[in-house]
This record gives C-alpha cells, structure tokens and sequence, in this order.
C-alpha cells in the first residue's frame, strides 16, 4: 500500500510517499515560499536530489506538482495507486485522541481549533481542501500533534487560572510534537523490548519540547497552550512571565499583534543573538561572539532543567532520548546538556558522541540513566496511522 503524507505549513509543505508496510520511502519533497516571490521546491529519490523553481501561488498549485512528480519520477503508474493521504495537524483540541478519518464533520471540527492554533491550522486545512480536489477519491487521515498528549491528567494539564477559563475557553496545556514524541517512544520501547519504560523524549530543533512518557502514556510536556511556551527554541522564548505582554505595549506603544509576532518570530536564539538557526551560533561561539555563546548556555540550561523535572516527575527515568535538528545532528549541545545534568549521574561517551543523524547510545556505561539519540520520523508515523485507518 502506498500512502502520501502531507505536512503544510502556511507558506511551506512537505510529503513523501511510503510503501507500507515495508516501511520504504520512495520519494520525499519540500515545497517552500508558497504565496511569495521566488517559490520553488525540492524532490529527493534513489538518492538524488532535484530542485525545481516554480511560482507556487498557492497549496493546490504544489499538490498538482506532487501529481506529476510521481507518476513521471516512475513512483507510481498512476494516481489510483496511491491508496490514502495521511495530513498532519497541529492541534486537534480535546476531541481527538487519536488519528481519525478525514470526513466533512471532522473538518467542521478542526475548523473551530482554527483559534488555537492561527498560525497553522488555517493553511492546514486549506491544504486539505487542495487535497480533495487534487484526489477527490483518495481516503484521507488527519493525524493530529495534540493527540498523544491527551493522556495527561488535570494536574499536569491545568494552569492554576480561573477554572471557568479551562471549562468556557478551552485553556490548558495542550502540548505539541506529539507525533515525533509518539514515534521516539515507539522506536525506544522496540529497542530495549519493553512496553513499560518511563522515557524523557527531547524534541531540540528549530521548535523544541521536551516529554516525559510513563509506559506509553503522557504525565507531561513543555508545550502548552501554544508551541510559544517551554524551553528556549530557535525563534521563541519558552517560559515567560506574561506580565513582559502589558509592560512592552504600555511601555514600547507596542499593539498585542506586535507583541506575539516578536514572542514567536523574534525571540529564542533569534532574540538573543541575532541567530535562530543553530549552526549559524556554533560558527559565533567558534569565532568568538559572546551573545552566541550566552544564548547556547541559555538553551541547553533550559533542556537541562526541563529534563531533571521530568525525572522527578516520573520518580527516575529509564531513558532519556534526544532527537530532531539539534538533538541528532549538534554534538556540542548533546554535550552541553547532558554536562548540565551530571548532579543526576548522567555521563556522556564523547567518543560515542562524535556522529550525526543515527540511531546511537551516547551515555557510558556508568551513567544513572542511559541517553540515546534517535532520528525523528513524523513521516512514517503518519504514514502508519494513515495505513491502518484505510487498510
């Protein structure tokens, strides 16, 4: 069975195709600057790399490009072959548990959680829309990031706010990379074959959340309301005491629009060094620049201490696991981190370290907890809901 996953982001989207249930990528595509100048976007397959510029006015335009990417790169002989369409969403509010079969009253729902998340869910759903006309007789699966983590319990999920808020509004914690936290607590479990393990998930890239998982169940997570809150991240700041919200409009004249656009596109790394992608601050710190290296000690410290919460929540980990950009790929920050964490007995292999991007233990053998790292894969655990839905 041959699935396609569609991941959109309001100017962005990406998909692959995967052949279930061998579990085989045969293609991956990224389409970026959708509805801007200088659109274009890049196929990978058999192990090559095809980039394409194309003016991508909106998502349909990219749909009907994957169409024709497809059938003419020899993925399929024909459209009918694709046997259902797994869509990412970020937020699913409380309703949805789990994955579920994209129907018109799933997408009246969703369309409320619009309030939720306005920076996501209105470009999702519009590329569900795109997605209908472009296979209007493909089964489809919405997979939600909100769904794991609705396991928590009213204590970890309620903020200490007036309660009609929770029952009137919906605010709580709803937690976010719920899908990468369900796929590295899969990939950990099979690893070590136990289906009881109490796992502390790091999540480190661009947008970052830490999870702490109890025999496959959610006790907690960073996210909360919004993917603003938490630890430190490329452009927003994590943890912040919301009085900074009135003092810089009353202080800076500053409208509540301005506010949140710097509290999500210009704070994090960005706002301290002027850098929010995490190679561009190693570079600093290696030449120098002493904002960058602030701003390296501030992330990890925040990772750091995330990590030991969990730890005393879940009354002593059996597994810490760091993942996405920075947790697969920045020795340095793994390094930074788990130094952070030495007062739990946590050591670090350096010579174990020193890679990129695979599936590795990097803790020695005398540390109190054992620290893995293992490569994301939201795709394939997109794919898999997506399979067993229309299967």
């Amino acid at each position: 069975m041959k699935i396609l996953t569609i991941n959109a982001g309001s100017s962005s989207m990406k998909f692959s195709v995967i052949e279930l249930p061998e579990e085989k990528e045969l293609i991956n595509g990224y389409f970026q600057r959708i509805g801007l100048d200088k659109s274009f976007y890049d196929v990978k397959i058999n192990g090559e790399k095809l980039h394409r510029d194309l003016d991508l006015p909106n998502h349909l335009v990219a749909l009907e490009c994957i169409k024709k990417e497809i059938v003419e790169l020899g993925v399929v002989s024909s459209l009918d072959e694709i046997d259902g369409i797994g869509h990412r969403l970020v937020h699913g509010g409380e309703k949805y548990k789990e994955s579920v079969l994209i129907d018109d009253e799933v997408i009246k729902t969703c369309d409320k959680f619009k309030k939720l998340a306005k920076l996501h869910m209105p470009a999702m759903l519009s590329c569900i829309e795109a997605s209908k006309e472009a296979f209007p007789n493909t089964p489809m699966v919405a997979v939600f990031d909100t769904a794991f983590h609705q396991s928590m319990e009213p204590v970890n999920y309620l903020y200490a706010l007036p309660y009609e808020w929770y029952t009137k509004y919906g605010v709580r914690k709803y937690g976010f990379h719920g899908t990468s936290h369900r796929f590295i607590n899969k990939e950990i479990s099979e690893y070590l074959k136990r289906d009881d393990l109490k796992v502390i998930s790091c999540h480190i890239g661009s947008g970052a959340s830490i999870c702490a998982i109890n025999g496959g169940k959610v006790v907690d997570t960073s996210m909360g309301f919004s993917p603003i809150t938490g630890i430190m991240m490329g452009t927003r700041p994590g943890d912040v005491d919301p009085s900074v919200i009135q003092f810089m409009m009353e202080e800076a004249n500053m409208t509540i629009d301005e506010v949140m656009t710097d509290l999500n596109k210009h704070s994090g790394l960005e706002g301290i060094c002027g850098k929010s992608d995490s190679r561009d601050v190693e570079e600093g710190i290696n030449a120098g620049d002493k904002l960058c290296a602030l701003a390296q000690d501030m992330y990890t410290s925040r990772v750091a201490d995330y990590v030991a919460m969990y730890n005393n929540k879940l009354n002593g980990a059996d597994a810490i696991v760091l993942t996405a950009g920075l947790g697969e790929n920045s020795k340095n920050t793994r390094v930074d981190i788990l130094n952070k964490l030495s007062s739990l007995g946590i050591k670090i292999d350096l010579e174990a370290n020193d890679f990129r991007g695979e599936f590795r233990k990097i803790s020695s053998e005398d540390s109190s907890i054992p620290v893995y790292v293992i490569p994301t894969n939201e795709e394939l655990m997109i794919a898999l809901d997506t399979y067993e839905l229309v299967k």
